[in-house]
């Protein structure tokens, strides 16, 4: 990795060197530069357009889907603080890069280079702010809250749902099977029974209707690999 600072959006056209206090300055520089997470292309197709969608996109869904499915989580949850992490949840890729769920090869350093992109990006905050930022992320990537449960549940749906209206979408990865796809989406139950019993709806469905192979195969891990299928 280069010791050279990384240039910046901001850099591109300097604020004024002054009449603008640091705080705000540092502020201003980071949502200017995060303005990079609507160039970050996942594998899940639009169901408005045939391209597929950008993180930022992907972000904003979630956030939807947050207030309007709230009601079905399993314990209650704070709607406010569950939408600031699946906001935040993939900003991080402005630097690390996207990670397709099925990129085994690319999901080995994924973890250290999400942590290394999480303390950059942030770092371009006021102290304070950066710090709450980055335990926001942490939240999440932990799961070890109802709200952050619940956002990695709307994590998984979202792209569920994307695949479902495009009649396979990414389940048609080859050497992936359905089963494989029950295995990354069952972490929605940990966050709400009824939205699980959906999903494998939709995912049961999708097998006999041709959208995605039968029977076990590829890793059929688990595992928490950026989500996209």
């Amino acid at each position: 990795m280069s010791d050279e600072p990384r240039p910046l959006l901001v850099d591109r056209t300097p604020f004024p060197a002054d009449g603008i206090d640091e705080r705000l300055r540092a502020q201003l520089t980071f949502l200017v530069e995060i303005d990079r997470l609507k160039t970050i292309l996942r594998q899940s197709p639009l169901v408005a357009a045939t391209r597929r969608e950008n993180d930022a996109e992907h972000s904003w869904h979630l956030a939807m889907m947050v207030g309007v499915l709230a009601e079905y989580a399993d314990e209650p949850i704070d709607v406010g603080h569950t939408v600031q992490l699946v906001l935040l949840h993939d900003l991080v890729e402005i630097y690390a890069g996207d990670t397709p769920l099925y990129d085994t090869a690319a999901g080995v350093d994924q973890a250290e280079r999400e942590a290394v992109a999480a303390d950059e990006l942030f770092g371009l905050l006021p102290k304070d702010q950066a710090q709450r930022l980055r335990e926001l992320w942490d939240e999440f990537e932990e799961r070890r809250t109802p709200e952050a449960r619940f956002a990695k549940a709307m994590d998984r749906l979202q792209p569920l749902l994307l695949n479902w209206m495009a009649r396979g979408g990414t389940w048609r990865t080859p050497g992936v099977t359905a089963d494989d796809v029950r295995a990354r989406k069952a972490v929605i139950g940990d966050a709400s029974a009824t939205l699980w019993k959906a999903g494998q709806r939709l995912i049961d469905e999708g097998e006999r209707r041709g959208w995605s192979r039968s029977g076990s195969g590829g890793d059929g891990d688990s595992g928490d690999s950026a989500e996209q299928g």
